[in-house]
């Protein structure tokens, strides 16, 4: 029974790409930036292959990697969650998503006031964190929605759980999907609850996003069109707007993912299981949090061993990311970066494949693997690292 387990470290870049400067990205270098954090530790990481990847400079016991490793290039034109993901699973988006570094039109901010009953604050780009302190307390008072975005290509409404009841800041935010469209079909609106008082507001784990649909088909449409398993752990299900998707669990944590993941070892359906561990991107990313994102890879690379250990002869492990998010670049912004593919197995072959073009070839790789007819983009490397 053949079974592939496809984690996503989301922003866990690896070294600008050659045009980063065009993303106002030039330099920056996620996993070179908390390598030098006494809280980094990716023994087990480096040993499956990770310091062995073109353009990674960190010490390693071990100089052969155990796994198949590469460093890969996005094709996509963007930086951010959706398009990375959807990349990976074999769509690849020429166009941008929209962005509003000036904030959204007016008009539409007004037709979004008027259907949801409620006025709106902010309505600039904006960091999570320093938009509830600045109109946390305003909103209390008023009930009005704090409503910002970022570079990315997101709408997001914030909201005090005690003012706004969770299920209604949903509905709010499907009436956002809804007038998200045409030229305003932003990647994500995202619900962004909170709870507290002044100077100790907090987000909670019920965040939701309020994905675009992809454009196309995915590896997991074809997956699930072949009659396998396709088990969606964290935001996949989000991101995918559920499409292709069979069962999925949502996490309140990189570790309650991992936890989660673990469980899914014991699913006895052959198939794809799709895991974004979300905390290194929100939580130290974005936050430029330098040794926070140093202890998650830690955590990670402890969890490992773990994980591995409990693998059957025809699993395979995938590990790669979605873009970059350089907590020490003086911006809160996604990066442009390489990502890492590490991909291990039983029946795999460990070597360095170098630098290969596009995030897809992972889609194409495990759609062979799996023996699922695919007609996404990239080119499989199956042949070049599996033993049969």
């Amino acid at each position: 029974m053949k079974r592939v387990f496809l984690f996503v470290l989301d922003s866990f870049g690896i070294g600008a790409m050659p045009d980063a400067a065009r993303f106002g990205d030039e330099g920056a270098n996620t996993l070179q930036r908390i390598c030098g954090s006494k809280n980094f530790s990716a023994y087990n990481l480096c040993a499956l292959g990770l310091s062995s990847i073109d353009g990674v400079c960190i010490k390693s016991q071990k100089s052969m990697p155990s796994a198949a490793v590469a460093r890969l290039s996005e094709r996509s034109n963007g930086k951010d969650t959706t398009v990375g993901h959807w990349e990976i699973a074999g769509l690849i988006s020429e166009k941008p998503l929209p962005t509003y570094p000036n904030g959204f039109p007016s008009e539409l901010i007004a037709e979004f006031s008027r259907r949801t009953g409620r006025g709106v604050i902010c309505n600039k780009p904006y960091s999570g964190t320093a938009v509830l302190d600045d109109y946390g307390e305003r909103h209390k008072k008023t009930g009005e929605l704090i409503v910002y975005t970022s570079a990315d290509s997101v709408f997001q409404i914030a909201a005090h759980e005690e003012v706004v009841p969770i299920e209604e800041l949903y509905n709010i935010c499907r009436i956002a999907r809804e007038m998200l469209v045409g030229e305003h079909a932003v990647g994500r609106v995202i619900a962004r609850p909170f709870i507290g008082e002044k100077g100790s507001f907090c987000r909670t784990a019920n965040r939701h996003d309020f994905s675009l649909p992809p454009g196309g088909k995915t590896l997991l449409d074809y997956i699930s069109a072949a009659s396998l398993d396709v088990f969606a752990i964290g935001k996949i299900n989000d991101i995918f707007a559920g499409k292709g998707i069979g069962e999925y669990v949502y996490t309140e944590s990189n570790a309650d993912g991992m936890e989660k993941a673990l469980l899914a070892l014991a699913r006895e359906k052959a198939g794809l299981t799709f895991i974004n561990l979300v905390d290194f991107d929100s939580k130290y990313g974005h936050r430029e949090d330098i040794d926070g994102y140093a202890a998650a890879i830690a955590e990670f690379d402890r969890f490992l061993p773990r994980f591995i250990g409990k693998m059957r002869e025809d699993d395979l492990l995938i590990i790669t990311a979605d873009h970059g998010c350089d907590p020490g670049d003086g911006s809160t912004d996604h990066t442009r970066e390489y990502v890492p593919l590490i991909i291990y197995g039983d029946k795999i072959k460990p070597r360095n494949l170098g630098t290969r073009e596009g995030f897809s070839l992972i889609a194409a790789t495990v759609a062979e693997y799996l023996s699922v007819p695919y007609g996404g983009a990239g080119e499989s490397i199956l042949k070049e690292i599996y033993k049969g």
